[in-house]
């Protein structure tokens, strides 16, 4: 139910209906998390990368430097640390107050879904299909 995946059908085959959660905090007028915060931060662990990252996400590395100085910004301690490069190479990896952060949205999310189990069925139920 929140698989942030997008799948394409079978030919001739209509996608099942998913719900996704969007879930943000805010703080004043900045988004300190939220759903594509949380997808870099992933990616960032996957890739040991921001530039990496950012490409996965097909997100410049603009853009993902950015979201991810502003999290951080936003965050009591930083969510990712990043290495500069040179001869040996920069890197970024997550703190332990990032991976914290990301189990923490992810748990909220399933609980959320398994707490509205039955409504989010009887919602899908309702699109003409």
């Amino acid at each position: 139910m929140t698989n942030p995946r997008v799948t394409t059908p079978p030919a001739g085959r209509k996608a099942a209906p998913q719900l996704r959660f969007r879930m943000r905090v805010s703080d004043g007028e900045v988004i300190a998390i939220g759903p594509g915060k949380i997808a870099l931060l992933e990616a960032v662990e996957r890739t040991g990368s921001i530039t990496a990252a950012a490409k996965s996400l097909d997100m410049s590395y603009r853009r993902a430097w950015l979201l991810l100085d502003e999290m951080n910004r936003a965050l009591k301690t930083p969510a990712v640390d990043s290495a500069k490069g040179g001869s040996a190479g920069g890197g970024s990896a997550l703190t332990a107050s990032g991976r914290e952060l990301i189990a923490l949205y992810r748990r909220i999310e399933a609980t959320a879904a398994a707490a509205c189990r039955a409504d989010i069925r009887k919602l899908i139920g309702m699109l003409a299909r």
